[in-house]
């Protein structure tokens, strides 16, 4: 298992399938952790003190990333122990934001899109969502997803769709940009387009119609009906 932020950077040369290729889309669902803000040390920190106290030992060295926290507690300690587990992991990951930043090109690609046609998609509960997204200094669209919002989380399709129905457009329509394979897999299964950012996950791993080493390399120009993705070159 690949762990958070261990990906190396990739510089090669995107490649835009025809999915992707002068479509124009209805709206763009982001990925938070990861794709818009780096939180792979803190959320490392957590789960591997929580890991610590509940005598998972050495052989656990962090959670896989994009999928929900109950989630992966349910594959990880007995069942009468998942409640109890997932309040105390979001204990310490409320109680832990240090090195929480924006990463590159994200804020600006997200201020360059309209309000109704941007939103949020995270495997997180929405006070964990918002205190990274304040911690890190970036500003939230009025459109947030969280798991909170959902009976099933990433891998799943349905924050993806829930996102879709809240802007009122077809999932078809949409692009979602994840960093991560389970989030990838859940964007394919709501129909979605999909563009991956290496950065907790090596570009093999992940599936999507265009991968990028980072949002930096992405322009939007928005039109009436929807917005186009552009590649640019590396600064």
């Amino acid at each position: 298992m690949t762990q958070p932020g261990t990906a190396p950077l990739d510089t090669s040369v995107p490649h835009v399938t025809e999915a992707l290729e002068g479509r124009v889309f209805q709206a763009v669902l982001f990925d938070m952790d990861g794709t818009l803000v780096d939180s792979t040390r803190a959320v490392t920190r957590s789960w591997l003190r929580w890991a610590a106290e509940v005598g998972l030992g050495p052989s656990f060295t962090g959670p896989e990333h994009g999928v929900p926290a109950r989630q992966m507690i349910a594959t990880l300690v007995a069942e009468e122990l998942v409640e109890t587990s997932v309040v105390r992991l979001t204990e310490l990951e409320l109680a832990d934001t240090d090195g929480v930043t924006i990463l590159a090109g994200a804020a600006e690609l997200m201020q360059s899109i309209p309000e109704g046609r941007r939103a949020i998609v995270t495997s997180c509960g929405r006070e964990l969502c918002l205190l990274r997204l304040d911690a890190a200094g970036f500003s939230a669209p009025v459109t947030v997803v969280t798991i909170d919002d959902t009976s099933r989380g990433k891998p799943f399709p349905e924050p993806f769709l829930l996102a879709a129905e809240r802007l009122g457009v077809d999932p078809a329509r949409c692009v979602v940009v994840e960093d991560a394979p389970a989030g990838l897999a859940a964007a394919r299964a709501a129909g979605c387009a999909t563009i991956g950012v290496v950065g907790t996950h090596l570009a093999a791993e992940l599936e999507a119609d265009l991968v990028v080493p980072g949002l930096d390399r992405l322009r939007v120009s928005v039109q009436d009906d929807g917005v186009v993705f552009h590649l640019v070159e590396p600064r």
